[in-house]
């Protein structure tokens, strides 16, 4: 079992599959995009899936969620969902993407044992939309999500993310349309991850701002820390029920205790969290013929190491060196 100092065990694996993203958020990356990793220093298909059996067979690994960048714009991905499908124990199988190519991809992914996904959506307005993400795709993310629904992979939430003057005013329609459409909206609060280090705290749309906003609107009720487990997302039933709306306060109401996850970049790093400035490479070991073991081995010590916190509200904190489309989000 992946185990550290503070009793956290981790069961749930963020594994990148590449770094490259077909949007420019610019919470994000700059307009330019950003160098993206070589195809040599990437995990090759097989690798990954090594990985995750290693994760699930010797280390206690129960939940895999695939990332990006977008992980979408792997070419393999249907097969590395396919071959994880197969594992024993079974572990259940998520994706976060920006949903531009769900369409035509969500009945392939459905089949090959994908359970469900998390879709990035900030704005109902398609000029804000252009704005934020710098593309004009916002009838693709729509079109994407319908299919991820259709194709019954669901529950299907939705990840936003508000900025200020930009989105911010979006909260109680976004929640309208995602009960009107069956999705689980989730607000996220703005992260330092961006490849600019742009990011200040005084300038962030808040949990307390956001819940503020939704209840000029609805009537939230809280489910509590026990229907909460180790999850991110506080959520709140919506008019009584059965919706649910969740806020993902990671810089004002952090929930480092109850983590339950570690970390794979798409380059082959262990990160033992988010904003961890430290990483383990796996890559090297697989590459020079290591026996799982020995991988197990290596992964375990990394996350003996895992920090009590983010360190966000450390005066001294750094961000990341590496942005959230290297790293995984």
């Amino acid at each position: 079992m992946l185990i550290d100092t503070y009793g956290r065990v981790a069961t749930d694996l963020r594994v990148s599959l590449t770094d490259r993203c077909n949007l420019r958020c610019s919470y994000c990356m700059p307009e330019e995009g950003l160098q993206w990793l070589s195809k040599s220093t990437l995990l090759t298909d097989d690798e990954i899936v090594r990985l995750v059996r290693i994760a699930v067979t010797l280390l206690g690994i129960t939940d895999v969620r695939f990332t990006g960048g977008e992980p979408l714009l792997r070419p393999g991905l249907v097969g590395i969902v396919e071959r994880c499908a197969a594992l024993e124990p079974r572990p259940k199988l998520a994706l976060t993407t920006n949903g531009i190519g769900l369409k035509r991809t969500a009945t392939a992914l459905k089949a090959a044992g994908l359970d469900r996904v998390n879709v990035s959506l900030d704005t109902l307005r398609p000029e804000v939309f252009k704005t934020l993400t710098r593309r004009d795709r916002h009838h693709d993310v729509i079109e994407g999500l319908e299919a991820a629904r259709d194709a019954g992979l669901t529950p299907v939430k939705v990840n936003t993310v508000l900025m200020p003057g930009l989105n911010d005013d979006e909260a109680p329609e976004l929640l309208a349309w995602a009960v009107e459409h069956a999705y689980e909206l989730r607000f996220i609060e703005q992260m330092p991850l961006d490849a600019q280090h742009g990011w200040k705290r005084d300038g962030m749309i808040t949990a307390g701002d956001i819940l503020q906003s939704l209840r000029t609107r609805f009537e939230l009720t809280p489910e509590g820390d026990q229907a909460r487990g180790s999850a991110p997302a506080e959520r709140w039933l919506v008019d009584g029920g059965p919706h649910r709306v969740g806020v993902i306060a990671s810089v004002t109401r952090p929930f480092c205790s109850a983590c339950d996850r570690t970390r794979l970049t798409a380059d082959g790093q262990v990160r033992t969290c988010l904003f961890a400035r430290e990483e383990t490479d796996l890559r090297g070991a697989l590459r020079s013929g290591a026996p799982d073991e020995e991988i197990a081995r290596i992964w375990k010590l990394a996350m003996w190491g895992k920090k009590a916190g983010s360190g966000l509200d450390d005066p001294e904190f750094l961000q990341p060196q590496r942005p959230m489309s290297a790293i995984g989000g």
